[in-house]
């Protein structure tokens, strides 16, 4: 069942009209859809897999090009970040009690595009952390016709030196009680209200990075800190696992910037390299959120992705 969910049509720059519902996952977790399906959308369905922190009206702008294109488009929030249940009493934290869990808001979006008759062939693209969760999704589920990842998170950026201490605070403090802590060099605070623009790592376009503070500081309720301990653990175990799977049989789109310094660049040659009929493209001048960096970068890489979609054969 499909609940009106607020939507915060103010603080977006692009598609007007979206509809948001809530619903709630298989183990009554409550999530929030935002959906787009103005202009006659009838060539498919583009399902976005937002990263870590990320919300649904942050996506308004990338639902507005791909509505451009004929597509209809549905974003999440996911578990535990922006407007959907957070899951420990500290609602800063990043957490998530098993990384698999998100596929149960997978099934959830799912099964609200299916009673909303959102029209198919359907189309994932995820983005970082939504990155690790549509590669699941794609390899364990068979609604998708084509899929395309910016930035993947298939490994994250950790100095060597603090690697083992990673593995090890990870596996051990969810142990002990302690999971909900954050995770070492993090806390409360939101990375795009505390970083400069100067050092930021997501995007060169001051625009959109003002954008996003404007959002959050409209909506703090929208505001997600660090990842907690357990969130971190269940990454890595999550990252390994899918790492040691076969790429599905379906056509692929991948990109990511020739700045990237949050995910692993090398996890993602690696795994481009083992997916037959896929393409992966390097983006000169970009950084983590390609999609959210100037107009034209954020619409040429829409366009390749679109040409994915409207001829994946």
């Amino acid at each position: 069942m499909t609940e009106p969910a607020p939507y915060f049509t103010e603080i977006t720059q692009g598609a007007p009209g979206a509809q948001a519902f809530w619903v709630r996952a298989d183990d009554n977790v409550r999530v929030r859809l935002g959906v787009w399906t103005e202009n006659g959308a009838s060539r498919g369905t583009v399902f976005l897999f937002p990263g870590r922190t990320e919300y649904v009206e942050k996506y308004a702008q990338v639902a507005q090009d791909f509505m451009g294109y004929g597509f209809a488009a549905i974003a999440i929030d996911w578990r535990g970040q922006g407007l959907a249940d957070r899951l420990t009493k500290d609602p800063l934290s990043g957490h998530v009690g098993r990384f698999t869990d998100y596929q149960r808001d997978v099934t959830a979006m799912v099964e609200t595009a299916t009673q909303l008759k959102l029209p198919k062939p359907w189309f994932l693209l995820g983005h970082s952390m939504g990155g690790c969760i549509g590669l699941r999704t794609v390899m364990d589920r068979t609604e998708f016709s084509a899929c395309a990842f910016s930035g993947p998170m298939w490994g994250i950026v950790i100095h060597p030196a603090l690697r083992p201490g990673a593995w090890g605070l990870s596996w051990l403090f969810p142990r002990l009680g302690l999971g909900h802590l954050y995770a070492p060099t993090t806390g409360p605070a939101s990375y795009i209200l505390s970083e400069p623009f100067e050092t930021n790592g997501l995007t060169r376009d001051a625009g959109m990075y003002q954008m996003m503070r404007d959002q959050l500081t409209a909506h703090p309720d929208l505001q997600l800190g660090g990842a907690s301990l357990n969130w971190l653990g269940e990454a890595l175990r999550e990252m390994r696992r899918l790492g040691k799977r076969p790429s599905p049989d379906m056509p692929c789109f991948t990109f990511y910037g020739d700045q990237e310094g949050i995910v692993s660049v090398s996890r993602i040659e690696d795994r481009m390299a083992r997916w037959p009929n896929s393409t992966l493209h390097m983006e000169p001048g970009g950084r983590h959120e390609l999609l959210m960096e100037n107009a034209d970068m954020r619409q040429s890489l829409t366009a390749k992705v679109a040409r994915l979609f409207l001829d994946p054969a």
